[in-house]
Formats: structure tokens, sequence, C-alpha cells
């Protein structure tokens, strides 16, 4: 049904950070079914992304991988760059990149875990964003698609106050970068999950904290990163959501209404 209903995408360049696993590397393969041109950004999971890659050319699309770590604007640029001039252009950017960290309580922060978390979380998306945004502009229009979290709308879970507010800032950046953009037919939108079974997950949550979340999700269980796939199709897709800015996809079985 998606490729069908999105198959203005079908030629369309897309670079999705952070897509070796989880709901990046999911992204990507729905792209992929959508006829898209794919750059498959990875920092330390060469091996996942190769298999990412792998997965993309069986189903009869495009795959280039393009690494870097994010956390530096200069590095950010360039794998934006470095993905269009391999595609000749960029027409989706998806900001997945990011993650928690760790978790610490209030008492244990330091500028150190600080500034790992923003430059993980902020600094990567707006640099990426800053280094697509002439790409589309030359392109005459574009969609860029950033990743918050949950976290943003509930200050999230236990130890995840700096995470949850450096998504917070990617939800508040997303609507603030759609009005800056609007007149160069650039849209911009994110994507919020919710609890999803990822890597993510099983590097920062315990058994028990996961099934406490489920306790709070109407749906009660955890989504897949297949089931926040659709949602980036949507919002890359002209023919899908032309009329669609500045809006926060929420994907979270009902965790938060």
């Amino acid at each position: 049904m998606t490729e069908t209903l999105a198959s203005d995408l079908a030629g369309k360049s897309v670079l999705v950070t952070g897509a070796s696993t989880g709901i990046g590397a999911a992204a990507v393969r729905a792209f992929a079914k959508a006829g898209c041109r794919i750059a498959i950004h990875y920092n330390a999971s060469l091996n996942r992304a190769e298999e990412v890659a792998a997965d993309v050319r069986f189903a009869g699309a495009q795959a280039f991988l393009v690494g870097g770590d994010l956390r530096t604007s200069a590095k950010a640029r360039d794998v934006v760059d470095t993905a269009a001039a391999h595609y000749g252009g960029l027409d989706i950017l998806v900001n997945n990149a990011g993650g928690l960290v760790a978790r610490a309580p209030i008492g244990e922060f330091d500028d150190e875990l600080f500034d790992e978390v923003i430059d993980l979380n902020v600094r990567s998306l707006v640099a990426c964003c800053a280094a697509a945004v002439p790409h589309m502009r030359k392109a005459r229009g574009g969609s860029i698609v950033n990743v918050t979290s949950i976290a943003a709308r509930t200050g999230g879970g236990s130890g995840s106050t700096l995470y949850a507010g450096a998504k917070g800032f990617v939800s508040t950046f997303t609507r603030g970068l759609a009005k800056e953009l609007v007149k160069d037919n650039i849209r911009v939108n994110a994507v919020a999950p919710g609890v999803i079974a990822t890597p993510f997950h099983e590097r920062y949550s315990t058994p028990a904290m996961l099934e406490a979340f489920k306790s709070s999700i109407p749906m009660n269980r955890l989504g897949s990163a297949d089931e926040c796939a659709g949602a980036f199709v949507y919002l890359a897709s002209n023919a899908l959501s032309s009329f669609v800015t500045g809006q926060i996809i929420q994907v979270n079985g009902g965790q938060v209404m």
C-alpha cells in the first residue's frame, strides 16, 4: 500500500543518519520499497550498515554508505555533502542519529556527559539541517524529518532528563525551522517514537523498566522499529503530506495522546 501511495518518492535521494540499526534501519528499508536512492549513515556499526545496504539492494534500490561521527558540526556537514555529491543532490533528510548516552540523576551530571548528550542529539541535527538546506534549495524543495521522542513530552524515564531536554529542543527546533523554510518549499516535521524494542532499550533499560513502560501503554506492548517506518515515508512524500509541516507524529501505542 505504501509503495503505491508514495510513488512520488521513486528516484528521490534520501540520507538517513544513524541508519545501521533500529528505527533508522527500518526507515531505510521502507524508503527502499518506495524506490528511493538511499545514503545510509553509520558511525561505529559498519557491519550492520552493510547488512542494511544489502537489504536495500535486494529490494532493487540504490544504497550508499557514508560513515562519520556527527557530534562535530564539521563532520556532520561533511556527511550530508558527501551523500548529496554521490546522488547529485539531496531530496530528503532523516535525522535519526541520537542516543541517551547514560542514565544519570541531576546530581551526577558533569560537563562531559552534558556535552556528549547535546552534541549527539542537538548539535548533529542542527548541523545536518544547515548542510542539507542549500542542496534542497537548489532542488527547489525537499523534506526534513527529525526524530524526537515521547520523552520530549513526558520528561523521560529515570535518569534521562538530559536526553528528554535535548529531544524537547528537537521538537521545538522542528517547528521553528518549518516556519523558516516554508518559503523554500522545504517541509520540516518530526517523528516521536514511544517505547520501541530496539538496541536503544537493550542498552539503557532493564527488563523491569520495560515492563513498567509497557503497563503505561494502552496497547499493552512495546512498539517495533518497523511500526515507526511508515511515518517517515508519509512525511517525506509530497503525495501523502504536501500540506503537513511543523508537525510531530507520535508513534507510541497511545501512551501519550
